[in-house]
């Protein structure tokens, strides 16, 4: 029977109409967001503030590259966890692990040194990739495969993401910039163990959902895959504590530009593979492939989407701090509160948006088309920077209502198209591989992180409205092209809309 699906409670309505355990999930997604957006909220400011207030004094040129390679591959590694949770542990026990890691990594990074900082980066990388794509994949399995409660289930998950990462900058971004950048730290980690621990006890009501990996094709099978897994495995741990020596003790003069570069290269080979093998060499019945094809679509467009709108930790974060005024209503207020502002505007406007699709019934977008729009907007936020920023240029720090309307205008991007690729990603995958193509989804992320972590780079080397200018160019005009290439699409996506 599909992993994804053989927990599906049609009769369960005890959450606001949905399954009881989506509560449980909710809560731990809650909860590793306030942890992953706590420490994202001070990540850059911390890489860039002079050793004398406690930073690690890196220029923007390092720290944008050492902040793209850090959240490109805290979603990469959803593609081997999601593997992990499929074959060899269940997604329920694949969250556990990965929030116990999550939480280590972040409680590394309470200690005042770069050992401890680029630790607790990895530990982070290593635990979101366990628990953040298989996280929704039980979320999935809640619901039958004709279940019309699933996207506003997901739409309900996705409020749940966005209150714990409004609370994290209120709290860890006052720590941080007020009292010390690693009581922030802390403080993140100190928020996914109460995740854990709320996860623990409502796992009751989670029944089946990801609870076993999907079988494997006889015991000498299983063996084997265990046999190379330990392996493989074992060898990768040991190549990278090596390096992990060598850079500590100098042996190895690898700079962080250096390994962010090889990263990326990395990253183009992986997504390449992946795809060829995924298209070229899967056993797929007719209907699945051009499913993937469709997939594949959904990806380019997505990767495209999050390089603009993860600027949001970067690019906008510094300007944020740099050239915007903190202060309103004679209040001031850290700059990292900026970064409230967009899941503030998620938790008001995501049960707007989930009203909206209900009330056009049939005449509701169909999810290519929802990209579009999520492109479009994206794109007009960096667009209205363009001002702002030739304002900053000449001196003058900028009113905060120019940062409030373009992650304004970000909101609605994001919610016409992170949540229906979600939902979209779990009915076009072919159930055997579910874990696995949810990775996919969190790896468009990744590569538009990676991207978006160069286009950081460029900070202060280059004009702001240019920068800002070109961004917003290939939002619009990636939106555009994909409004042209809506119909298409749909042929391929069959009977899921």
């Amino acid at each position: 029977m599909p992993v994804a699906v053989v927990n599906a409670l049609p009769h369960d309505h005890a959450f606001f109409g949905h399954p009881r355990g989506l509560s449980t999930l909710f809560f731990t997604e809650m909860w590793e967001r306030f942890s992953y957006y706590g420490m994202r909220a001070l990540l850059i400011l911390f890489m860039t503030a002079p050793i004398a207030a406690g930073g690690l004094g890196f220029d923007t040129g390092v720290a944008g590259a050492v902040y793209g390679l850090y959240t490109s591959m805290v979603y990469m590694t959803s593609l081997p966890g999601g593997w992990i949770a499929d074959r060899l542990i269940g997604q329920r026990r694949a969250v556990l692990y990965g929030g116990i890691i999550i939480a280590c990594g972040h409680f590394s990074m309470a200690f005042p040194s770069v050992t401890t900082f680029y630790l607790g980066l990895a530990l982070i990388v290593v635990g979101t990739g366990l628990l953040k794509g298989n996280a929704a994949v039980i979320v999935g399995g809640l619901y039958g495969p004709n279940d019309s409660r699933r996207d506003a289930g997901f739409s309900i998950y996705y409020m749940g993401i966005n209150l714990g990462a409004f609370i994290a900058p209120l709290v860890c971004g006052y720590l941080g910039q007020r009292v010390n950048w690693h009581i922030g730290f802390g403080a993140a980690g100190f928020g996914m163990v109460l995740g854990l621990v709320q996860y623990v006890l409502g796992a009751k009501y989670l029944g089946e959902a990801g609870l076993h990996p999907a079988p494997a094709a006889s015991p000498e099978a299983a063996t084997r895959l265990r046999r190379r897994v330990t392996v493989w495995g074992g060898a990768a741990l040991g190549v990278v504590a090596l390096l992990a020596f060598g850079m500590a003790t100098g042996a190895l003069p690898i700079t962080a530009s250096q390994i962010a570069d090889a990263a990326g290269y990395m990253l183009l080979v992986i997504v390449v593979a992946f795809f060829a093998w995924l298209f070229f060499w899967g056993n797929w019945t007719p209907a699945e492939r051009k499913r993937l094809y469709a997939i594949g679509a959904l990806f380019v467009a997505s990767a495209i989407f999050w390089s603009e709108f993860e600027q949001a930790g970067s690019t906008l974060n510094l300007f944020g701090d740099r050239a915007t005024r903190t202060s309103m209503l004679g209040w001031t207020f850290p700059s990292s509160y900026y970064q409230s502002l967009q899941p503030l505007f998620i938790i008001s406007f995501a049960p707007v948006f989930a009203w909206l699709w209900m009330r056009l019934g049939r005449r509701e977008p169909s999810s290519p088309a929802k990209f579009a729009l999520g492109l479009l907007f994206v794109g007009a936020g960096f667009a209205l920077l363009i001002a702002a920023s030739s304002l900053s240029a000449k001196g003058v720090k900028v009113a905060p209502w120019w940062l409030v309307v373009t992650y304004l205008l970000h909101t609605f991007g994001e919610l016409s198209l992170s949540p229906v690729g979600l939902s979209a990603t779990t009915r076009l995958a072919p159930a055997r591989v579910s874990g696995l193509m949810m990775g996919v989804f969190y790896l468009a992320i990744s590569v538009g992180n990676f991207i978006g972590g160069r286009l950081a780079s460029l900070y202060g080397s280059m004009s702001l409205p240019n920068l800002f200018g070109a961004i917003a160019a290939v939002g619009i005009g990636a939106g555009l092209v994909m409004f042209l290439l809506t119909p298409s699409i749909k042929r391929l996506m069959g009977d899921v809309n």
